[in-house]
């Protein structure tokens, strides 16, 4: 009866576990103010989100006066980040796995490499353990005698992240070079060569594309329906008045860089461009298996596809019109079944209006309303954990 026990407790404790090992280098690194620098420049480049979302990953940090001589070259942000995206391996590098590297030499590939940011091979840097028993850190692509030596670990996670100190910043002529900044990227250009013409030329005429433009030095993530998907809604679209049109559009767009592993792995409410005050204007990111899907109180679309990923720029065709809850009403419940004297009633009900007309501006659905499934599942979830609880309590008492 022990072995049921134990059986039941290991089976509540994994329920209750985590599974993963999470990460976070901001917080890593805030706990080193000789980092402070770098810290800073891996949040404003969004680097530091990439790091989060990666497993499997190597962290070459610079203290202040290293990051200094870097600024001191008055380089643009998207420059800085093409340098700092050197410092970032696609693999783990301990600093027991640095001192045992095979024939004491390895190249590895770095998020400069990784991105597609880098020509060539010049994303990739040499490492190399000396006789002496230091390490060298040196791009594939510089002609300089390396400089870069490890000094220290500051944190790991057994072959999920290590972060390390290294002595200066890794610089190569291809990182080095001037970077494009989200100026030069056209939003509505881009949408309309990638099968998002309907859509674009949307943003155009109703005066909306400014509100993506201007947004877009922050980070941008744009969900564009097709062509096809915005020709079958345009008679709908039509009732909006002005100012509809314009939410509509704007809960299409979200002010932050996301790139697709980003939304996998932080599902949750996301407020879009046309989040302002008591207007939520905001969708559910969810995963479902492969897929991930935007789900509003209206509809459920899944992203078909990556137009363009690069920071600060996200743009993913979907299959459906995200429909706000603010602009459009929701299905009514699915009647109680009724009793065969009711037909009348049920024929008439049948002649009702279509379920996602749209709605005056501002005619909101009462949260009430589309709260059922949710508690349901809050309910169903409860009783499942009670239950499992109250099997290990009553095998307690019986042996007791």
């Amino acid at each position: 009866m022990r072995l049921v026990v134990s059986a039941i407790t290991i089976f509540v404790l994994s329920l209750l576990s985590p599974t993963t090992h999470a990460h976070n280098i901001t917080q890593i690194l805030a706990k080193h103010p000789e980092f402070s620098t770098f810290n800073h420049y891996l949040t404003v480049t969004h680097l530091a989100s990439e790091i989060n979302r990666r497993r499997t990953i190597t962290v070459c940090a610079v203290d202040n006066a290293a990051m200094n001589e870097l600024l001191d070259k008055h380089f643009s942000t998207y420059t800085i980040k093409n340098v700092l995206s050197l410092h970032i391996f696609a693999d783990y590098f301990g600093a027991k796995k640095l001192h045992q590297i095979p024939k004491s030499s390895t190249t590895t590939s770095s998020l400069f490499q990784a991105t597609g940011e880098a020509a060539g091979t010049s994303g990739y840097v040499n490492i190399t353990n000396s006789k002496g028993g230091k390490v060298y850190f040196s791009p594939v692509d510089s002609e300089d005698t390396p400089t870069s030596t490890f000094v220290k670990s500051i944190d790991e996670i057994p072959y999920v992240i290590a972060v390390i100190q290294i002595s200066h910043v890794l610089l190569s002529p291809e990182a080095e070079a001037p970077a494009g900044g989200p100026k030069d990227l056209n939003v509505t250009s881009l949408m309309a060569k990638q099968g998002c013409k309907a859509f674009s030329d949307l943003l155009r005429s109703s005066g909306a594309a400014d509100t993506f433009s201007q947004s877009l030095e922050g980070g941008l993530t744009v969900f564009c329906p097709t062509d096809e998907t915005i020709n079958n809604f345009m008679p709908k679209y039509k009732n909006l008045t002005s100012d509809g049109k314009i939410s509509l559009l704007l809960y299409h767009g979200a002010p932050v860089y996301q790139s697709l592993g980003m939304l996998r792995s932080s599902n949750g409410l996301m407020n879009t461009l046309a989040t302002e005050g008591a207007n939520k204007y905001d969708f559910t990111v969810q995963n479902d298996g492969e897929d991930v899907k935007l789900k509003t109180k209206i509809v459920t679309a899944t992203i078909k596809g990556t137009l363009i990923d690069e920071d600060p720029l996200a743009v993913f065709k979907i299959d459906k019109i995200l429909l706000p809850r603010e602009l459009f009403k929701a299905a009514p419940p699915a009647p109680a079944p009724k009793s065969p004297k009711s037909a009348k009633s049920k024929a008439k009900s049948d002649d009702g209006e279509d379920a996602d007309a749209p709605a005056p501006d501002g005619d909101s659905v009462p949260a009430d309303e589309t709260a059922d499934s949710n508690v349901a599942a809050g309910i169903h979830g409860g009783w499942f954990v009670k239950g499992i609880f109250s099997l290990f309590l009553g095998v307690i008492v019986c042996n007791i």
